[in-house]
């Protein structure tokens, strides 16, 4: 009876973590793995006139912090006098398109990232991230509220420099001028360094009039709502604006909460940072520690939101000048990097609850890459290292399926023998299960255990951006991307039948015919996930074989394959 029941609960166990992976791609906003709903329509662009941005008073602060600040509204201020123009700033690591309406960045273009989906192109594009198009929409705007002084919207003038970080050069500054708007001129200077991706953004509130000012420096990211296009229907990640800070760390919003009014969120902060994040990219808005800001999310436009950060007003007297700082990241999720970028923006790479195991895990994977040089063999090395670790722990549960495989065929003759009465066939198993210390549990637990340590390093696998277009051998030319050949799904699906065939016959015929059920079905799921992910899976089946098979052998229980019976 206790075979059976484990064996049902093996596969209401294993049912129910595909249902539970079906919901979760519905609620991350992706289509059903097996039920999929039509596809979501592209970013609407927005009217050329609002330049892909409402105004921030009226579409990007929340009406408790533009009231707060004294304004309803950013007002659009008179016709600027210079003529608006883009520039291209080139660093080693980054092409930047800057806008002079706003001194807005609207461009971003990773050079050492190629683009996805390259093949078959005469050049390889290079990934970009922030982008102004019919396709996309995601920016970085700051300017002054708090007044009719100069915004994202003020067309401002460009200091004449270098626009290429140069072979002897290590930084690169690029420096924006607005006119005078009611007594008061902003300077906005962007300093890149090489070999980084993060930005120095300095505002200097110069105020030319009579009369003290008291403005406010906002900086936000305004973004569509819509998932990369790369992003696989069958797992899902995250996109969408998330926060920093010290009281309530890392917090994730939903674009469909903001959508509804139902953001929830730190509003009011003196560290921490507002980012945008998606798969293995991020960008981030950081003001310098122990500086009061206000947190904003909102709805901007048909499905174009805005995230950001309002400092607190800074008092500048007639003739002085108020200097705020802020750091600007746009960029992969490298977490080393991230790390040292600002606390807590390694966040951005999001573990989920089992960040507390992923984060050893991804150490460790990377240690091993630094020796190996190669993230497939290190994935290969990290798997048997895990299995190393819990290989006494694992040997009990099989031990106890050998125990169960040894005493299968008395259990099989007694359920022949007293099929009609099931009560004392019953009690006779529980008597043979103590006369042969067998525990029929005794194979689950261990299993139980080590579930949270490979679903971690699941998530270290689809998170690294260390994985995205990294070579492992022949075929396999980009871990995280499918086999375009099937050949890894194929030898996984084998070895977890294989798997499947080294253990006990389940004493109900039913029983043993669903035993197979639960191996094919997570197997239509590897055919699409990213080669890197198939390769840890068919690690730890094969060293889960090869163990189980020693253990068997070591006890006196020949390994057999029991092969469904279908009749």
């Amino acid at each position: 009876m206790n075979d059976i029941r484990r064996t049902i609960l093996w596969v209401v166990f294993g049912f129910s973590m595909v249902l539970l992976w079906d919901q979760w791609q519905v609620y991350n906003g992706n289509s059903a793995t097996f039920f999929p709903s039509p596809a979501a329509t592209t970013a609407k662009a927005p009217p050329a006139a609002a330049s892909a941005s409402a105004t921030p008073g009226a579409t990007s602060l929340p009406t408790s912090t533009a009231a707060a600040a004294g304004v309803a509204d950013v007002p659009s201020g008179k016709a600027a006098v210079a003529a608006r123009e883009q520039v291209t700033i080139t660093t080693d690591l980054m092409r930047l398109v800057f806008d002079t309406e706003g001194g807005s960045l609207v461009r971003a273009e990773f050079l050492r990232h190629a683009a996805d989906n390259t093949a078959g192109l005469p050049q390889d594009p290079r990934f970009v991230l922030l982008e102004q198009s019919a396709q996309r929409v995601y920016l970085a705007q700051t300017g002054l509220i708090g007044g009719d002084f100069p915004n994202h919207k003020t067309v401002m003038t460009l200091v004449p420099g270098e626009r290429t970080l140069g072979e002897g050069s290590q930084s690169l500054a690029v420096r924006f001028e607005s006119p005078e708007k009611n007594g008061v001129k902003l300077v906005k200077t962007y300093q890149l360094q090489r070999g980084a991706y993060d930005i120095a953004v300095k505002h200097e509130i110069i105020n030319t009039g009579s009369q003290p000012v008291s403005p406010q420096v906002y900086l936000q990211l305004v973004r569509d709502g819509n998932k990369p296009a790369d992003e696989s229907a069958f797992y899902s990640t995250f996109t969408g604006p998330a926060v920093f800070t010290e009281e309530k760390k890392f917090q994730k919003v939903e674009f469909a909460d903001i959508e509804k009014g139902k953001a929830d969120f730190q509003t009011k902060s003196s560290a921490g940072y507002v980012a945008l994040v998606q798969h293995y990219f991020a960008s981030a808005w950081i003001l310098p520690q122990g500086q009061p800001r206000d947190l904003f999310m909102r709805k901007v436009d048909t499905n174009l939101y805005a995230a950001g950060m309002i400092t607190a007003p800074q008092a500048v007297a007639p003739g002085s000048t108020a200097t705020v700082q802020s750091k600007f990241f746009t960029g992969p999720q490298e977490e080393k990097m991230l790390e040292r970028v600002a606390p807590g923006l390694d966040l951005v790479k999001d573990y989920g609850w089992l960040t507390i195991l992923a984060k050893p895990l991804y150490w460790l994977l990377d240690k091993l890459h630094s020796f190996l040089g190669n993230w497939g063999w290190s994935i290969m090395g990290l798997v048997l290292l895990i299995k190393i670790a819990f290989y006494w722990l694992q040997a009990k549960g099989y031990e106890s399926m050998a125990k169960m495989k040894a005493v299968n065929p008395r259990v099989m003759a007694m359920r022949e023998r007293l099929k009609d009465n099931p009560q004392q066939m019953q009690q006779e198993m529980m008597r043979l299960y103590r006369e042969e210390k067998v525990n029929p549990l005794g194979g689950c637990l261990p299993i139980v255990v080590q579930i949270p340590v490979f679903i971690a390093l699941y998530w270290v696998l689809l998170s690294s951006i260390e994985m995205r277009h990294a070579p492992w051998i022949g075929w396999i030319q980009d871990l995280s991307a499918k086999d375009p050949f099937y050949i890894l799904p194929v030898i996984m699906t084998l070895s977890t039948m294989l798997q499947t065939a080294l253990n006990p016959v389940p004493p109900d015929p039913m029983q043993a015919k669903l035993m197979w059920i639960m191996p094919l079905v997570f197997s239509v799921m590897f055919f699409v996930f990213p080669s890197g992910l198939v390769l840890y899976w068919i690690t730890n089946n094969l060293l889960s074989i090869a163990q189980q098979w020693m253990i068997n052998t070591r006890m006196g229980v020949p390994p057999e394959f029991n092969m469904p019976k279908f009749k």
